[in-house]
């Protein structure tokens, strides 16, 4: 099978390697559609140490080419998203049975469970409760999910904030009550205004950047909550943790390592999708074949104009 290997700074080099082999309770999935995530950006940037390589890749969904001995909830054709820790970038994944979630009818380069289940954990732990004033700060595809399944909740506001205008307009598009352009208009501002001066009951920050936290302390009520969903890479970050303090927020880490937690959203993230209550359409915004790896991971790095998600395809059979 063909497998990508970091080798380089920017540089996949697309290998012949074997097909894994499977154990009793375990799956081997066909893989269809492997996401490109902004975790993934910075080891790409700066490569992996000189004569090593990496296999990255952990949003993946495929299809099950074969089934181990001991596994009944699964068959070779089930349509499945499925959770790995790397070498996702290949023709086929090895996947422990439990690890894999049905996909339904709908496109698999859109059944990216990993990410979905990242956001339904994230909008869970912030405890978004009907009525609730929300702010999502970060237009791109994680922001877009945290969105949609907020929606769910029923906030009384949902504000959406972004520099993008496309991103705006997609904001809009997914039902966002208000979009903040934050290099026309400043964001606490605009929250304050339509809270009555109280500030966000949740806030969410979805872009892993300086402005973005900082931001987030200055649209949040005192008690209010504040649940880092952006994954903060490179320089280290701060933030004004005497006025936090006194304000009392409750802050969210929407980072997960407990993988019971991983499997209950991911559970649930996919149950939504298949189940047509939350739907994808539209955030995975471009597609590549293997070989062009390398170009994928530079669309996430570039955003050009209409970016949301880049997914690394393989044929559908």
């Amino acid at each position: 099978m063909r497998i990508a290997a970091l080798r380089g700074r920017e540089k996949w080099i697309v290998e012949e390697a074997s097909v894994p082999s499977i154990g009793p309770d375990e799956v081997l999935v066909r893989v269809v559609a492997s996401g490109v995530c902004a975790s993934e950006l910075e080891p790409w940037l700066t490569g992996p140490p000189e004569g090593a390589a990496r296999y990255l890749g952990h949003e993946v969904s495929g299809v099950v080419a074969e089934a181990g001995a001991g596994v009944s909830a699964f068959s070779a054709g089930d349509r499945v998203g499925v959770w790995v820790t790397e070498r996702g970038f290949a023709e086929y994944v090895a996947v422990r049975a439990e690890h894999c979630f049905p996909a339904g009818s709908g496109p698999l380069d859109e059944a990216l469970a990993e990410p979905l289940a990242c956001a339904v954990n994230a909008v869970e732990a912030a405890g978004v409760r009907l009525g609730d004033d929300v702010v999502v700060i970060g237009a791109g595809f994680m922001g877009n999910l945290v969105q949609k399944l907020a929606a769910l909740r029923g906030p009384r506001q949902l504000i959406v904030a972004d520099a993008r205008a496309d991103a705006l307009e997609r904001a809009a598009r997914l039902g966002a009550t208000r979009t903040v352009d934050v290099t026309r208009e400043s964001l606490p501002d605009v929250v304050r205004t339509l809270t009555g001066g109280r500030g966000a009951d949740v806030t969410f920050e979805c872009t892993g950047t300086q402005r973005a936290l900082t931001a987030c302390g200055d649209t949040t009520r005192m008690s209010g909550t504040i649940a880092i969903v952006g994954f903060h890479q490179g320089a280290d970050r701060s933030v004004p943790l005497a006025y936090w303090n006194w304000m009392a927020f409750t802050l969210v880490n929407a980072h997960f390592r407990d993988v019971n937690v991983i499997m209950r959203g991911m559970a649930t993230g996919m149950r939504l999708l298949a189940g047509g209550v939350l739907s994808m359409d539209g955030l995975v915004s471009h597609r590549f074949p293997l070989e062009e790896i390398d170009t994928a991971f530079a669309a996430l790095r570039d955003k050009p104009e209409g970016f949301v998600k880049a997914v690394v395809t393989f044929p559908e059979e």
